[in-house]
């Protein structure tokens, strides 16, 4: 083969590598099968899928039935559903060792102070880790609202909720209205504190438009 050819061949296989290269990285950024849903489903706990912060807001006449859902708490106590029953709620879903979690901590702590002198409800649903790590996790970052341990068994409240909306980031941050509904989604880590508050506002306004 002579200097020639070989430089062809050498262009013709790069330019082949380009698109399968790409189709990797676009493989690798869209998680492909690998969302919570299915991991559920399988029994499996592959960490989280990361999520691009996108935002959907349902209008009270979209929203689906209210999500009843209960498990244990890191301290060993008991929340449900019919505890949060009649308040606007914030639903985080997160484990210690992801680190969009971590980073939107303390806009949720924010979030917290804020809203809930106004009677605003918070629930986090850790999917992975031990009551340990997740009290530890608390201390850290100052959350004083209780967190469900999801990650055993066959994971009630994510699937609880797996049924309303598709829950496939950890993070993801939903609020719920007065009656239960899903209302807002934040898939993937929130943009900032600003961001959760607008949501909660305007929830709340709901409520308040109805009374």
């Amino acid at each position: 083969m002579g200097a020639t050819d070989r430089a062809r061949r050498s262009r013709i296989t790069g330019a082949l590598a380009v698109p399968l290269i790409a189709a990797l990285v676009l493989t690798g950024c869209s998680g492909g099968n690998d969302n919570l849903s299915q991991q559920w489903e399988e029994g499996s706990d592959k960490g989280y899928v990361a999520g691009d912060g996108s935002s959907i807001s349902i209008p009270p006449s979209e929203r689906t039935e209210p999500v009843e859902f209960s498990g244990e708490t890191e301290h060993g106590g008991r929340l449900s559903s019919e505890d949060t029953a009649g308040s606007v709620t914030v639903v985080n879903f997160w484990y210690a060792g992801c680190a969009p979690c971590r980073a939107e901590a303390p806009d949720l702590v924010a979030a917290y102070d804020e809203f809930s002198p106004e009677g605003v409800q918070f629930v986090g649903v850790n999917t992975r880790d031990q009551s340990a790590q997740a009290v530890q996790f608390a201390e850290q970052f100052g959350v004083e609202y209780p967190s469900i341990m999801d990650n055993a068994g066959d994971r009630a409240v994510q699937r609880a909720f797996a049924g309303q909306v598709p829950l496939n980031a950890v993070p993801t941050t939903l609020v719920l209205d007065a009656e239960g509904r899903v209302a807002h989604r934040v898939l993937g880590q929130l943009a900032d504190a600003s961001q959760l508050r607008t949501l909660i506002t305007e929830t709340l306004e709901e409520t308040a438009g109805e009374n």
